[in-house]
């Protein structure tokens, strides 16, 4: 028997692998699956996200006299209406899993220590195992933090009302798309960044992503000091080298994730208490295998379910390796910003702001249809990087991410036919990085 501990996307996808390849799984959750895609990220992110950029579409209708009345969120509706969709796509999961022959053990704790596995406190005698059990929130160690009306992804369900006052204690992806919903849904919005905001991202990407959050306040260099109440959060103080103190009703922790591990013990760990592996998913102990953000960053659904699926066909003795090489990635604001790099710098850059297209059509008016940019290679053609802003740039990054991992070039994708109308710049891009190249003086 193998023993699957989590079943977020790295746990399911390897219970599946080997369960249809016909082995005797057992997939223990402690909790329910999906794991924090399906139940505190990215699905929750989607739920709220379609709301806020509809507030914000009806807001650019209602200016333009086309609509009369602008859109308002019934919060506690919404986040009611998000967890039935979520409960169908946990049932839709189960069904899946189970079809693929994997027993689940639901409310159910593991405990690893080195080849042993325990569940429930009893040993159980297993041919391999997965380690999956995900990762959560980075809560800060400063006073307060417990007090209520703070809240991470995992507990934002239990908001009780939208709050008038909200600080975002983060700088990265998560902290930008929360602040995004919410200053739609009509809250005050305070980013407190420890150091810079959406530090290393593109700069002209981070210019849209500045100008998607013109509402919100952000504050650079302003790490959380402490939260301030007596019943609940009242206010929240912050440091750097300018501290100061701001208004909350109420503080959503967004600094990033951690490896969930304390449940694992015997095994290699590096410094954040992530479980070390090497390229096979394998641990520092035979026949034990760790996927997903237990390893460590990047936290990301696609890398976690490919990890898992490594490790199970390692299991079944297949050769298989893991190269974390161009990575999508996106934030959901009004557009996707989406990007994805081959990694080190030189090239030809070039960018053209993305045409209008399906989602961006009434953002002629205000110049914002979003961008797209390249970076190729001046001998090669190859393509190193993409940027994109769109409605659809998610889509689009995932597909020159291919192309970036195989060392596609520009010559090869030239002549590329579109779907029109499309909000896409990157397309065009390709042609003309061609013939630049073709059209560059010979040496």
């Amino acid at each position: 028997m193998i023993v699957v501990v989590g079943g977020g996307p790295a746990g399911r996808f390897a219970a599946v692998r080997l369960g249809n390849a016909g082995r005797e799984v057992t997939l223990v959750e402690k909790g329910e699956i999906g794991g924090q895609c399906l139940n505190y990220g990215c699905m929750a992110v989607c739920a709220l996200n379609d709301a806020a950029r509809h507030v914000q579409r009806g807001r650019e209708f209602a200016a333009a006299g086309i609509l009369t009345g602008a859109s308002e969120i019934c919060f506690s509706a919404l986040l009611a209406g998000m967890d039935n969709v979520q409960e169908k796509i946990r049932g839709v999961l189960d069904q899946e899993t189970k079809d693929a022959g994997v027993e689940i053990r639901y409310g159910s704790a593991a405990r690893l220590d080195g080849r042993q596995v325990f569940i429930d406190g009893e040993e159980i005698e297993a041919d391999a195992v997965v380690v999956a059990t995900g990762s959560v929130p980075a809560v800060p160690a400063v006073a307060g933090v417990s007090l209520p009306g703070v809240h991470t992804a995992h507990t934002l369900p239990q908001m009780e009302d939208l709050p008038g006052d909200l600080v975002i204690v983060g700088g990265g992806v998560q902290a930008a798309e929360f602040a995004y919903i919410f200053s739609m849904f009509g809250s005050r919005v305070t980013v407190l960044a420890r150091s810079a905001f959406l530090k290393g991202l593109d700069p002209r990407l981070r210019r849209l992503a500045l100008k998607e959050l013109a509402d919100v306040e952000i504050r650079e260099g302003a790490p959380l000091d402490r939260v301030v109440g007596s019943e609940r959060v009242e206010d929240v103080g912050y440091g750097g080298s300018e501290p100061g103190t701001c208004r909350a009703d109420a503080v959503l922790l967004a600094a990033g994730l951690v490896p969930n591990t304390a449940m694992i013990e015997g095994v290699e760990k590096g410094p954040n208490g992530e479980v070390r592996v090497n390229d096979r998913m394998e641990t520092s102990v035979k026949g034990v295998y760790a996927a997903g953000d237990v390893t460590g960053g990047p936290f990301l659904t696609p890398v976690a379910r490919l990890q898992g699926v490594v490790a199970a066909e390692n299991i079944l003795g297949i050769d298989r390796r893991f190269d974390l090489a161009a990575v999508p990635q996106s934030i959901s604001l009004a557009n996707d910003l989406a990007f994805c790099t081959a990694g080190g710098g030189g090239g030809i850059d070039l960018s053209v702001p993305a045409p209008a297209g399906p989602g961006s059509f009434w953002s002629v008016l205000a110049g914002d249809t979003g961008l797209g940019k390249i970076r190729v290679d001046r001998e090669s053609g190859e393509i190193r990087g993409v940027w994109a802003a769109s409605p659809g740039a998610g889509i689009i990054a995932t597909y020159m991410a291919d192309a970036i991992r195989h060392r596609r070039t520009v010559h090869e994708l030239d002549g590329l036919l579109e779907v029109h109308p499309i909000a896409d710049g990157v397309h065009g891009l390709i042609g003309h990085a061609a013939s630049l190249l073709r059209d560059r003086p010979k040496e």
